[in-house]
């Protein structure tokens, strides 16, 4: 499935989350330097994209950290039995 690929690759989640954030913080200040109109469905985009952003950098860094210790893990039993 796809969340299982996602999960597996943190780091690509954590990309996929930087440009969320990054686009939630560009957008207002185009708006604010009135290079794009501000309008309720921009301000809204804007809003729900570093909202997610920040959501799914958490799931990747809990991702990322489970993955590491699965992979410790069965370095380590692969180790005892040498």
């Amino acid at each position: 499935m796809l969340r299982d690929k996602l999960l597996s690759h943190p780091k690509l989640l954590l990309f996929i989350a930087f440009l969320l954030m990054l686009f939630g913080v560009v957008m207002p200040f185009l708006m604010v330097i009135k290079v794009v109109e501000s309008t309720f469905f921009w301000n809204f985009l804007s809003y729900i994209s570093s909202t997610l952003g920040i959501l799914l950098g958490v799931v990747a860094m809990a991702a990322s950290h489970l993955v590491n210790k699965y992979k410790s893990k069965k370095d380590d039993d692969i180790d005892r039995y040498r």
